[in-house]
């Protein structure tokens, strides 16, 4: 079968029940085995399964019948009455207090209390003692029993297959108090691995909650509310002051605040007026606008980003890569050491029995790789969950992993360190005869005619000095091609362009001082534009395309995190390159590229620094920014291409959050080689107990159980790192 038709058949369905990485793994397995199905691939990091193929919801909950596992199908992919039934059965879910949803562990425990009081009093061997003591194991037990045995059968080697073992070889020699604080401490080890991952998947969650869901509408000239899944492209949605925005649209009437920190992570609202584009869950300001809705629900920005955010859980890094095929080879290999720790002192050195295999039995226990297997996924969930808040959109673990051994980073110029929007710097008037008012409504008349990209630089101007222009009449307008423009106003022919213009064309006169003052405005990087009569100059422009406020300050910050190269690149002429490289402080800027040449410059850095990351608008550029190790892209909320095509986006246009992620990515790779060092040393530290004989299921229960909570809680460190 192609490709193509394995997607038609792709079903997302989200999974309620997983308890560890390991059960999603073996459900994953047991499901690409169910007849129709082609392929399947389990995103633990947000309790979801992708099924390639035909299959149904009561097939795939036999698949996962070994963990009493609930599938329900995805919000994305079910009609609206289905979406609340699973909303309805998940907040059922989530309103459950913890100690009902595992009160057989209180039960058990009880029994395990009830137990020790009968030993005190009645003695170990006494027949009450191990009747509660089993009855606690039997009640706390069952759900690993059911699973362990059917794995046992199968030779199916997990961490609960070894656990199972365990706790019969430790009946087996009469250890029933033992047993039963390991078949406990087990448990409720797998509930807080289970409660640190929901913590984690709730960053994501919280997303999910942020728009309404429901908008009011007006249609054929009637306003109702109407559910998000029922509202069509073309809508008018009325938001009043206050209320969040249901959908993504363009504002057509009234002018507001808007609070885009969902969205973007701008902690400053921004205003918004008509022909402006609001995302659906940001928060309306002051005042109502009525804004006409662009895309359906599942395709809004928010939609979208939810959608990558899952995704890119989902991606194995290659930490995690490194931890599965390790837990794969490392559970056999356990068993293995158990069998020959309980063996070969009874059988080659004389020891005794029931000690060596008690101390095998520890060793199964100790052996459990829960620690080891959670290590990485949580830390992945947390840290692509907190960068998703404060507005960085990270594509996967790898990236995640990547970005923090980035050493050089290249910044495209234009709409990156720069906004990519032209404004008038400079306004010198040449003549204290005219008004500059008067100057500037002459010389806005003739730009408001003109093509050229630099004009609405300068209409720009005199609308912020409320200069009217609309008034200029302008006869004979003439574009000179590449030099400038003229036309006649009130019978004056009038000269707007560059210094050739006035040379070659006019023969103006340049004394020294206008000649400094020119060559100056240039080695700033500005275009200037001069403006005159064929009697001579009147004023000189001088426009430039305004450095984000944020560029200098985030250059600084990544120098001082140990990044060895920042390069510019650019196709503008050098002056301009290089006036702007050296106030923003990269190390290095290369001007005059052509797109080939960028792609060049990226390779050279990768050949010299190793890991590289470009940094661009997602639209221009896509061979460099698909040639570096990491591609960020500018503009992420509004630009689709950004959201598809980059490695990260940084939502709000802020490159100020680039240092941010910088930080984020090292201290995620610190956390997940912390967790994977810790999970195995502690096991080697248990391991070695057992050369004088000191390992006990206590201490091998309490390894793992205390690895695996602190391997959880260092993860869920990363959703609190802050900017």
């Amino acid at each position: 079968m192609s490709e193509a038709t394995i997607s038609e058949n792709k079903n997302v369905y989200r999974v309620e029940g997983f308890s560890c990485a390991n059960c999603a793994g073996k459900f994953e397995k047991n499901v690409k085995k169910l007849p129709g199905v082609q392929d399947a691939k389990v995103n633990f990091g947000t309790s979801k399964i992708t099924v390639y193929g035909e299959t149904t919801v009561e097939e795939l909950e036999k698949a996962g019948a070994f963990e009493n596992l609930k599938v329900f199908p995805d919000k994305s992919e079910a009609p609206s009455s289905t979406v609340n039934q699973i909303d309805k059965e998940v907040t059922k879910e989530a309103k459950i207090p913890f100690y009902q949803k595992h009160s057989t562990l209180l039960y058990a425990s009880l029994l395990i209390v009830f137990g020790y009081l009968s030993q005190f009093v009645n003695g170990e061997e006494n027949l009450i003692t191990s009747v509660l003591f089993i009855a606690s194991i039997v009640i706390g037990g069952h759900s690993l029993f059911k699973t362990g045995f059917q794995n046992l059968f199968k030779l199916d080697f997990d961490m609960r297959t070894l656990m199972t073992v365990a706790i019969i070889g430790a009946a087996f020699i009469g250890e029933w108090a033992e047993a039963s604080i390991v078949v406990i401490l087990f448990a409720i080890s797998e509930a807080m691995e289970r409660y640190s991952m929901d913590k984690a998947r709730q960053s994501i969650r919280s997303l999910m909650d942020i728009a309404p869901k429901e908008a009011l509408i007006r249609r054929n000239g009637q306003e109702m509310t109407v559910s998000v899944d029922h509202i069509l492209v073309g809508d008018i949605m009325i938001v009043k002051p206050g209320q969040k925005i249901a959908m993504d649209g363009i504002v057509i009437s009234g002018t507001s605040s808007v609070n885009q920190a969902a969205i973007t992570g701008e902690s400053v609202p921004v205003s918004k007026t008509v022909d402006d584009e609001v995302f659906a869950g940001t928060i309306n300001g002051e005042g109502l606008l009525e804004v006409k809705i662009t895309k359906l629900v599942e395709d809004a920005t928010i939609s979208k980003i939810i959608h990558l955010v899952e995704e890119a859980q989902g991606e194995r890094a290659p930490a995690q890569a490194f931890v599965d095929t390790f837990a794969k080879y490392y559970t056999p290999i356990i068993m293995v050491i158990a069998g020959l720790v309980a063996i070969i002192p009874p059988l080659f050195f004389d020891g005794d029995w029931g000690t060596w295999v008690y101390q095998g039995l520890s060793v199964l226990v100790v052996g459990c790789p829960c620690a080891l297997v959670i290590s990485t996924p949580i830390s992945i969930v947390s840290a692509i969950g907190n960068a998703a808040k404060k507005g960085v959109l990270i594509k996967g673990g790898i990236y995640l992993e990547q970005m923090g051994t980035v050493k050089a980073i290249a910044f495209d110029k234009t709409g990156t360190l720069t906004k990519g929007v032209p404004v008038v710097t400079d306004f010198y008037v040449l003549n204290d005869q005219i008004n500059e008012n008067k100057l500037l409504s002459i010389i806005t008349g003739l730009e408001y005619r003109s093509q050229h990209p630099l004009a609405s630089a300068i209409v720009r101007k005199a609308e912020e000095m409320n200069v009217i222009y609309s008034n200029v009449i302008v006869k004979d307008f003439t574009t000179i091609t590449g030099k400038g423009i003229k036309g006649t106003v009130e019978g004056t022919t009038y000269y707007i362009g560059n210094p050739k213009l006035f040379k070659e064309v006019l023969s103006a006169n340049f004394d020294n001082s206008l000649e400094d003052r020119i060559t100056n405005l240039q080695n700033e990087g500005k275009t200037v534009m001069i403006f005159g009569t064929e009697k001579g100059i009147l004023a000189l422009i001088a426009v430039a395309d305004e450095v984000r406020e944020s560029s200098k300050n985030t250059i600084q910050k990544l120098h001082q995190l140990g990044i060895k190269k920042t390069v510019m690149l650019t196709g503008d002429n050098k002056g301009t390159a290089n006036a702007i490289g050296r106030y923003v402080g990269v190390s290095e800027t290369q001007a005059e590229l052509m797109p080939q040449d960028k792609l060049a410059v990226i390779k050279q850095l990768r050949s010299a620094y190793g890991n590289v990351a470009m940094v661009g608008d997602g639209i221009n550029d896509a061979p460099a920014l698909a040639a570096a190790t990491v591609g960020i892209a500018m503009g992420g909320a509004g630009t689709d291409t950004a959201l598809e095509t980059a490695d990260v986006a940084l939502m709000g246009d802020d490159l100020s959050k680039l240092p941010f992620t910088v930080r984020l990515s090292r201290k995620s790779l610190n956390i997940i080689k912390a967790n994977i060092i810790f999970a195995i040393g502690i096991k080697l530290i248990a391991l070695l107990l057992v050369i004088p004989g000191w390992l006990t299921l206590w201490i091998a229960i309490l390894s793992d159980m205390g690895a695996t909570l602190l391997v959880a809680l260092n993860g869920l460190r990363l959703m609190r790192v802050k900017e």
